[in-house]
């Protein structure tokens, strides 16, 4: 067998692979998979020698067009338990649009390792807060005020976008900082997924038009036979994920949760400060 064809092969299937444990992850953290995603294709990208300054963009535009399917498979079956809180999708879907909207057109002037840092340090903090005894408790209740109410789920959709995830990775730890039940926190976190990677994508897939160095059947920033490939298993694991998220306890979740975000971001950020 050809080196070319052999090579292709061992991409594709891991591909598969990821999109399999990121569908597992996407139900059992509520985080649409990106934070498994975004590295690997960061990877990837830079293995087929995509220009360092087109790669991270490509991972993350990829990763959010990966999250689409992956969310609405979560989201059907944390609604099928009855686990989401369909008053709070509602007050914060519209807000988390927003943000995630605003997110994917910033991409068109922040350069790559800008992307690549806010991926790392938000990730490392938030990992940091849920892996402690006690998680930093801010309120007994979900901020009320205008501002408050506004600028929480305006800000998680636009960092979000910005690191190609899904809801669940600033979501469910804001949530639980405001006394959030976690289980809870997790299934609308899947739901949260959706409405951040629909406006995300189109900001990344607008800002990638033209661009050289990229790969292949690429639309914008995305990637479509990486994200063919990633979300073709990532819809069929999704529901064991979100199985396996009702048979743990809240602290084990938490624990699950903060050790992938660490692992993650400290790899992204060695990437940026390993290339100095």
């Amino acid at each position: 067998m050809p080196y070319e064809t052999t090579l292709l092969i061992q991409l594709a299937v891991g591909l598969l692979v990821t999109g399999a444990l990121a569908g597992v992850l996407a139900g059992l953290l509520g985080v649409g998979g990106g934070i498994v995603i975004v590295p690997v294709l960061f990877l990837l990208f830079d293995f087929l020698q995509v220009p360092q300054e087109v790669a991270m963009h490509l991972a993350v535009g990829t990763s959010l067009c990966t999250i689409i399917p992956t969310s609405i498979s979560s989201a059907r079956s944390h609604y099928r338990r009855g686990a989401i809180d369909v008053s709070l999708l509602k007050r914060w879907a519209p807000l988390i649009f927003v943000g995630a909207l605003v997110g994917g057109l910033l991409s068109k002037v922040l350069n790559a390792e800008v992307l690549t840092l806010i991926f790392g340090f938000v990730a490392l903090a938030v990992a940091i807060n849920m892996a402690i005894p006690k998680t930093l408790v801010v309120s007994e209740s979900l901020p009320s005020g205008v501002v408050g109410a506004g600028a929480v789920p305006v800000g998680i959709g636009g960092f979000s976008a910005l690191m190609g995830i899904g809801g669940g990775t600033l979501s469910v730890p804001v949530l639980s900082a405001f006394s959030f039940p976690v289980h809870r926190a997790v299934a609308t976190a899947s739901a949260f997924g959706l409405v951040i990677a629909v406006p995300a994508v189109c900001g990344f897939i607008w800002s990638g038009l033209n661009v050289d160095g990229r790969p292949p059947y690429s639309f914008g920033y995305v990637s479509v036979p990486a994200a063919v490939l990633i979300f073709s298993v990532s819809v069929l694991t999704a529901p064991l994920g979100s199985k396996l998220a009702h048979s743990l306890n809240p602290a084990r979740l938490k624990l699950a949760f903060a050790l992938f975000l660490f692992l993650t971001a400290l790899r992204m950020l060695w990437s940026v400060f390993g290339m100095g």
